[in-house]
């Protein structure tokens, strides 16, 4: 049976490529992009292109997760057009690199409003829907960054996947009794096929970063091609898009709480495995185990 998908940062990268696989799986997908009309408009028009081709539905829809009224008229397009939301993908995100000393409080402030409040603007927004219909899906797109193996230059971003990581815990449980399952999706360090790192965002402080360069320099450029080499020659980002599919595609209650797509193996897929039975535990000794699971 056909879902109705609404999925954030779609534009390019993950989410445009989750945006596809999705559609050619027969759901109905709504592509969540900022400014249709100006920047996006190339990304929208290949999107209507992709679905008259493909013969799928595939709708760009204007969603700026930097606003509560754009994700809220995101939503309303949805339910107003299809009657209900099914899935709710978080893949909206944004990357920096540099010492973290050179990045301005307001910098970071950014980038958690991208990757952090950004994701409360849209549950805020699309979780009503979703508890009256006592039924849905919450996609989170993580990074093994926030516990495997985490290289310096890249903290800012590594803390706000971190900061996601954990609201998305939180929230898989208090959603579970209205019947909404989570599944938080790991993707590892791919340098290929994305933009992530080509479209990285620089630190303020020119001048710190001279400072860095004094006992770092060339380190960014380093840790850059370093991970390149450790990324095998078959792996594909595309595997992340399948992977979501496959989720979405399980049976309510047996979709799992955490997938890692990690070629590298960066060592989170361990630490969270280790941290994830903990988190159980914990919620059994207190008699909470049944928030593991949505109520079907």
């Amino acid at each position: 049976m056909s879902t109705t998908v609404l999925i954030s940062g779609a534009s390019s990268g993950f989410g445009a490529l989750t945006a596809r696989a999705l559609a050619d799986a027969g759901h109905i997908v709504y592509a969540g992009m900022r400014d249709l009309n100006g920047r996006n408009t190339p990304a929208a028009s290949d999107a209507k292109q992709y679905a008259t081709e493909h013969n799928v539905d595939l709708r760009p829809v204007e969603l700026d997760i930097s606003s509560d009224e754009s994700s809220r008229q995101a939503v309303n397009t949805v339910v107003s057009e299809t009657g209900r939301l099914d899935v709710l993908v978080h893949n909206a995100g944004h990357m920096v690199t540099g010492p973290a000393e050179a990045f301005t409080p307001e910098q970071l402030a950014d980038l958690y409003d991208t990757n952090v409040v950004g994701t409360q603007r849209l549950n805020r927004a699309a979780l009503p829907q979703m508890r009256g219909q006592q039924d849905g899906l919450m996609v989170w797109v993580g990074s093994s960054s926030t516990r495997g193996g985490t290289p310096p230059y890249l903290a800012p971003y590594f803390a706000a996947k971190a900061a996601m990581d954990a609201l998305a815990q939180s929230y898989a449980l208090e959603v579970a009794r209205f019947g909404i399952e989570t599944t938080i999706v790991v993707p590892g360090a791919f340098t290929h096929g994305t933009n992530h790192f080509a479209h990285s965002g620089k630190p303020a402080d020119t001048d710190i970063v001279s400072a860095y360069e004094t006992k770092y320099a060339g380190l960014m450029e380093q840790v850059s091609q370093k991970l390149a080499e450790l990324e095998p020659s078959w792996a594909d980002v595309a595997e992340v898009a399948k992977e979501i599919v496959t989720v979405v595609g399980t049976e309510k209650g047996r979709r799992p709480f955490r997938v890692h797509i990690d070629p590298s193996d960066d060592g989170a897929a361990v630490v969270n495995g280790v941290a994830d039975r903990v988190r159980a535990e914990l919620l059994r000794r207190i008699d909470l185990d049944d928030l593991l699971h949505p109520v079907a």
